[in-house]
């Protein structure tokens, strides 16, 4: 067999061996054509065949790159996780790449073009026939409005427009003026920077499985931001198709934007005026604002994916208690099957062929089952004073292939019609990326699908009483052949997958009663209405924390209200005592206070990240002490966050936010950018260095309290503030002191 496709797996940044690179070649440009064959063909010719000519391209064999694979970074992490194993696994395919190089097209030229291999033993097997006609940027872009704030920095004569071979607009791009004062902050979920000034960047979900900040790469991309400095404006390129950024980088003093468009060519970008709340509320008000969560979502969560039997989670929630470390939330990552993902291993019950969803009634649960109780379980934690999430993905398991329900859960999608399609309609999409290969994914812009994949998880909110859900996944959507059921292909509706996907269960949690708390690591724009958001698959490293903490910034900056991370990451061994607890102290001022674990296959010593485990692990005494003492100020200060959360709503600031939201004339917060405040009224400066025992903090202007020595600052400058292990430097405002004091104070 051999195989080519001329877009390959639609990975944003990472050609395939079996493609054209790039895949729209410009004119003059030199390009490739690829295909992949089994190791036993011998040889691979290209027929090519112009206006003029007919050509015989002979393809050499060239090592193949890592195909569909999300690379692990560069963070000293762990490459022995499940998750490392099958990143790698997509890689390592028995295949060789053969490539031919053409000569350059020239405009208005065009090409096609077939393969032909070469047994051992003689036999030949011919691709279908493709073409290709090159690109063609030219000046001017008759669809592109730019209007607001950003139509009076739009550069003249910047704007471009490229166009396929047969005239059809495939990108537009355009610059704005940035004047030398200004700072950009946005763009999403950002780990490598706050200020992304100098940077280039794209705005396209992926999922990047650890070492984020070593990338410009991003779960959660949006193409909004806001710059501060000077007049104050923001801007926001209204598609969701793909766009990308050169901020300052090429030319320091022009923000340069490119995007895909259409076949109409059409391409909106609003600007707004005023200062970062100013810019982040027209914002909200065009695509969506937070929805307020219950109060119990800023206690702790607890969470490891290694906890999965009712056994083991209720001995953890046990160990909790007689420790007196408080706890408001569970996550249960491993409760299901593992194929339905909708029945708690070990359940017995009986098949529905016609993939019908089950109700409580419809199962038993083995006493000597991993999961012999699970609504008494449930009641027992609610009565704890402990919500329950469980683990969910977007996703149909395919492999290995499915039996029993799964399998009849297989069959109904597909014969339904009820999930995203690809070839422009012609067959069920198979996943392309390499956590759950080939499986099938639902389409939730169909309301038969969206239907359907709710009423099989219903019982477990309406009837078993869950709280929420680990809404994990989203960035599985690649390819713009996809299709989807309200007719957008591709291109416009990948990035907008992760949006729909925790709105669907926010709104199952509803109908059944509950807040729609959700849990998710991916999104987009319009992800700042639905439910609560983590940074990430990331290691146990300094410089995975130094860029969660970028990561809370740049998000909160675009309208996500409920961060949170995986306290000191969740990847490979555990973090040393140190680190865990500077991320202990950081994670006590940010929205969501969470710790997680990845799996580890069960081995011995445990990798949890819970805070026994790790004294025990590092031998570190005070690491239980520490832990309980930041867990019981996360408890007093909830009723300020609630407050500051309303406030925040109010007035377009969200909880967790960047010096410049309240301080943007004073040019000396660029100088401490992991500075943030939670609230109007405390200001956190984490601890991010191993080994420091202090740092330098700069307090604007305005009267001060150190909160833990109750010791008045007067702002406007920077000061050394000591800060051992166990201490990080929070200050509050002078005028709220009052009130924030006790908070402070541990209770006798």
């Amino acid at each position: 067999m051999i195989r080519h496709r001329p877009h390959g797996s639609g990975h944003p940044y990472q050609p395939t061996d079996d493609q054209r690179v790039p895949a729209t070649p410009l004119a003059g440009q030199g390009f490739e054509v690829r295909a992949s064959t089994g190791p036993q063909v011998t040889a691979v010719v290209c027929e090519w065949l112009t206006e003029d000519r007919a050509l015989l391209l002979t393809a050499a064999v060239e090592s193949g790159e890592e195909q569909d694979a999300a690379p692990v970074g560069d963070s000293g992490g762990d490459s022995d996780s499940h998750l490392a194993a099958a990143a790698s696994g997509a890689a390592r395919q028995d295949r060789k790449r053969w490539v031919a190089r053409p000569e350059p097209l020239a405009e208005g030229a065009s090409a096609r073009y077939r393969f032909v291999a070469t047994h051992a033993d003689g036999r030949t097997h011919r691709t279908s026939w493709y073409s290709v006609s090159p690109a063609v940027w030219h000046e001017g872009a008759t669809g592109l409005t730019v209007t607001g704030a950003a139509a009076t920095r739009l550069v003249e004569g910047s704007t471009r427009t490229l166009t396929a071979g047969d005239g059809t607009p495939l990108r537009v791009r355009f610059a704005l003026r940035l004047a030398p004062a200004e700072h950009v902050v946005g763009f999403g979920e950002r780990y490598d920077a706050v200020d992304q000034r100098g940077r280039s960047l794209d705005a396209q979900v992926f999922e990047q499985y650890k070492g984020q900040g070593f990338t410009s790469r991003s779960y959660l991309p949006m193409p909004f931001a806001m710059v501060v400095g000077g007049d104050g404006w923001g801007f926001h390129v209204r598609t969701s198709r793909r766009t990308w950024y050169d901020v300052g980088a090429a030319e320091g003093d022009r923000l340069w934007i490119e995007a895909e468009v259409g076949p109409d060519g059409v391409l909106d970008t609003a600007g707004y005026a005023g200062r970062a709340d100013q810019v982040l509320g027209a914002f909200l008000d065009e695509t969506g604002r937070p929805e307020r969560l219950p109060d119990w979502v800023f206690g702790l969560w607890a969470s490891g994916n290694e906890w999965n039997t009712q056994a083991r989670v209720m001995a953890e929630m046990d160990t909790h208690r007689e420790l007196d470390i408080p706890v408001r939330a569970l996550v249960i990552e491993a409760w299901s099957d593992e194929s339905t993902f909708t029945a708690f291993r070990d359940a017995r019950y009986d098949v529905h062929e016609d993939g019908s969803p089950h109700r409580l009634a419809d199962f038993t649960f083995p006493a000597e089952g991993a999961w012999p109780d699970p609504k008494g379980m449930v009641d027992e934690l609610h009565a704890r004073g402990v919500s329950v999430l469980l683990w969910q993905i977007p996703l149909m398991k395919m492999r290995p292939h499915p039996a029993g329900q799964a399998a009849a859960d297989a069959r109904a999608m597909i014969e339904n019609g009820y999930g995203v399609l690809e070839e422009n309609g012609a067959r069920p999409y198979r996943n392309r990326g390499w956590w759950f290969p080939l499986a099938l994914m639902p389409d939730l812009t169909d309301p038969r699908a969206r239907a359907w994949w709710l009423s099989k998880r219903r019982y477990l909110v309406d009837e078993i009483g869950v709280d929420g859900f680990k809404t994990d996944g989203g960035e599985h959507a690649w390819g713009a052949d996809l299709h989807y059921a309200d007719g957008t292909a591709g291109d416009a509706g990948n990035n907008r997958y992760p949006v729909e996907y925790p709105r669907a269960y926010g709104e199952l949690l509803k109908e059944c009663g509950k807040a729609p708390v959700t849990f998710s690591r991916a999104g987009f724009t319009g992800s700042q209405t639905a439910g609560a958001f983590w940074a990430g698959d990331e290691d146990s490293t300094w410089a995975a924390y130094r860029h969660s903490v970028n990561a809370g910034i740049t998000a909160s900056a675009c309208g996500i209200l409920y961060w949170g991370w995986d306290l000191a990451g969740f990847s490979g061994d555990v973090p040393d005592a140190e680190l865990y607890l500077r991320a202990t102290e950081f994670s006590t001022f940010v929205p969501i206070m969470q710790y997680h674990s990845e799996f580890n296959h069960h081995r011995l010593p445990l990798r949890d990240r819970t805070p026994w485990n790790i004294a025990e692990r590092s031998g570190d005494p005070r690491v239980l002490e520490v832990f309980r003492r930041y867990a019981k100020l996360r408890e007093r200060l909830v009723p300020y966050l609630v407050a500051e959360t309303e406030a925040g709503l109010a007035e377009n600031k969200p909880l967790m936010r960047g010096l410049f939201f309240d301080h943007a004339d004073d040019p000396a917060i660029w100088e401490h950018q992991d500075q943030f405040l939670l609230g109007s009224a405390l200001l956190v400066a984490p601890v991010t260095e191993p080994g420091a025992t202090g740092r330098s903090v700069y307090l604007p202007a305005g009267d001060w309290v150190d909160v833990w020595t109750g010791e008045p600052v007067t702002g406007g400058g920077a000061i050394e503030r000591h800060a051992p292990l166990g201490t990080i430097p929070v200050f509050a405002t002078a005028a709220r002191w009052p009130d924030l004091g006790p908070l402070f104070t541990e209770p006798a």
